[in-house]
Formats: structure tokens, C-alpha cells, sequence
């Protein structure tokens, strides 16, 4: 056999062990499970998750899965907690305490702490029979037969189990709790789905002076002037109480010289487009965006409460503030 084919037997075997860990979980998402989230679900403080080694590396992950779903978690370092960071931890939160073994001395160290104080302990472990299992309200199950390691040393499927065990424990409090996609982006601002979730027409559109305005009766010629000072492709036009008559758009020029239209002498009312559609300066800008997909359009009025132009956006703002 060559190496080629070795390394991949080896790639699909350690797949293999760690899918069936995975499997195997599914049939103890029991009472424990039930009782641990109802324990995070009741608490009004923040889940502090504990973990040593590999175990702290997952539980680093699972602090942050938490904290971007609805539930407010932060990763303490186990031996760092004994030197002045269990002052981070309150009665009015939750220890989520993971340990393969469920001996590790870090975390049996702080238990007579966690009593103590009186906070509440969940534990992530891989032997429900250890000292941190039976010491918690909770313990969630992650016991694997084969760890993928060929020693059945490093930990590799014991740490997926772990992770993908708190990734279910993060999901279920998620749908308890209601959390939704608003949610999500306010904990992502930064992200695609942040802007898409946040941005508001009102926070892309141009306003004011930058907004091309003409009323009624305007030559086409003047109005192609205003179009071209302000450079946003399209000028809005008013009626003489300042609500909304119609918009020109580079669309509409282009119409307009099909049909020989003289720019010199025509009026902006015989080539606008009747009032057009418009949005409202809170709706969210990738609500705009889908109704310029829609109507194959590229640009947009903002209109206020009484239909008065208020501001105009295009695909460009919409590009430039990364909603698309």
C-alpha cells in the first residue's frame, strides 16, 4: 500500500470514529439535558464555562456559540480561577464545567468554591460516574468509546462529542428563548447579516442637498441639469404642496430619446414616471433592495408619512453599505 492511499484510509477512518461519537449522542439527550437548560434558562446571571486543556479550548468555542444565541457566557481558565478569577463568577450564574475524564484537579480544586457560593453547575463530561458529574445538578453525557487517535490518546472524538453537544445545548436554549435573526445581527453587527438585519433606508439614503428636486412644469432640460449637479441618476419631481408627483431616471431619458422626445422644449411631466415606487425611511434597506430586485429598478424615492420626498437611495449606496 503507498502513502497516498494510507493517509487517506486513515483521514476516512478518524471521520468514521468521530461520526459515530457524534451518533452516538443522540441517545443521551435524556433528563440531564432537560434539566441543564432549564437551570441556564432560570438563571439571571451569565453561564461561566470551565475547561482545562483541549476540554478549555472547546469550552472557549461553547462560551462563544452561547454569547452570539441569546445566552450570555463567558470562558474562565480553571487554574486562573484560583488565583483571583473566581471573582468573576456570582451566585446569579451558571458553571458549565467540562472535563472528559471528569477528574481534572483544576476544576475539582474550585468545587468546594462553586458549593460555596451557591452557583448553580452544570458539567460536560465523558464519564457520568466522576467526581464533577456527580457533584453537578446536570451532567451532559459525552462519553465516547474510541477516541480517533490509533493510541486512543489524544483527545479527538471526546473533544467533537463535546463540541457538538454544547452546539446542542446552545440551539435548544436558542428556540427556548425565542431568539431571532434581529437578535442574531445585533450580536453580529459587524457581519453580512448585521447590515442586512440593522441598516435602515434612513441610514443609506442621500438627503437634503444631495437629493435632486424639480417641481412640475420643469423643462426636461433643467431637470437632466439637476440630475447631472447631484449625480444620483435620477431626479425627483413635486407636485406644488411638496408631495411626491413622480421621479426621471436615466431609465426614463433613455425612453424618451427612443421616442424622439425634444429635450429642449419637453416638460419633465410628459416623460416622469407617475409617482413611482417609494419607501419609508425606517424600513430596513434590504427591504428596498428586494423591491428594486423585484420591479428591475435601481433606484428608489424615500418618501415621509405625508409623501413627501424625504430622500432617494440607489443599488450603489446599497453596494457601498454592503447590504448586497
Amino acid at each position: 500500500m503507498n502513502q497516498s492511499s494510507e493517509l487517506i484510509q486513515s483521514a476516512q477512518r478518524t471521520l468514521r470514529l468521530e461520526l459515530e461519537a457524534v451518533q452516538g449522542l443522540q441517545a443521551r439527550i435524556d433528563d440531564h439535558f432537560v434539566r441543564a437548560c432549564e437551570i441556564i434558562l432560570a438563571s439571571k446571571g451569565r453561564v461561566i464555562v470551565l475547561g482545562m486543556g483541549k476540554s478549555g479550548h472547546i469550552g472557549s468555542k461553547i462560551a462563544a456559540t452561547l454569547a452570539s444565541t441569546g445566552t450570555p457566557a463567558f470562558f474562565v481558565h480553571p487554574a486562573e480561577a484560583s488565583h483571583g478569577d473566581m471573582g468573576m463568577i456570582t451566585r446569579e450564574d451558571v458553571i458549565l464545567a467540562l472535563s472528559n475524564s471528569g477528574t481534572t484537579a483544576e476544576i475539582l480544586t474550585l468545587l468546594p468554591l462553586i458549593k460555596r457560593l451557591g452557583t448553580p453547575l452544570v458539567s460536560l463530561t465523558g464519564n457520568p460516574q466522576s467526581t464533577l458529574a456527580q457533584a453537578a445538578e446536570a451532567n451532559l453525557d459525552a462519553w465516547v468509546e474510541h477516541e480517533a487517535c490509533p493510541l486512543n490518546l489524544a483527545p479527538t472524538s471526546s473533544t467533537t462529542a463535546a463540541l457538538v453537544l454544547g452546539d446542542a445545548l446552545a440551539i435548544a436554549l436558542l428556540e427556548a428563548r425565542g431568539f431571532t435573526a434581529q437578535d442574531f445581527a445585533f450580536s453580529h453587527p459587524g457581519g453580512a447579516l448585521g447590515r442586512r438585519l440593522l441598516l435602515m433606508v434612513k441610514d443609506v439614503m442621500h438627503t437634503d442637498g444631495q437629493l435632486p428636486v424639480v417641481p412640475r412644469g420643469t423643462l426636461l432640460k433643467d431637470a437632466l441639469f439637476e440630475m447631472s449637479r447631484k449625480g444620483l441618476g435620477l431626479t425627483v419631481v413635486i407636485e406644488p404642496d411638496g408631495t411626491l408627483a413622480g421621479v426621471f431616471t436615466d431609465g426614463d431619458l433613455r425612453r424618451a430619446l427612443d421616442r424622439n422626445i425634444d429635450v429642449h422644449s419637453a416638460l419633465i411631466d410628459e416623460v416622469m414616471t407617475v409617482h413611482g415606487k417609494t419607501v419609508r425611511p425606517n424600513m430596513l434597506a434590504a427591504e428596498a433592495l428586494k423591491i428594486m430586485e423585484d420591479h428591475k429598478i435601481s433606484a428608489l424615492v424615500v418618501v415621509d408619512e405625508h409623501d413627501r420626498p424625504a430622500g432617494a437611495l440607489n443599488m450603489h449606496n446599497l453596494l457601498r453599505a454592503g447590504v448586497m
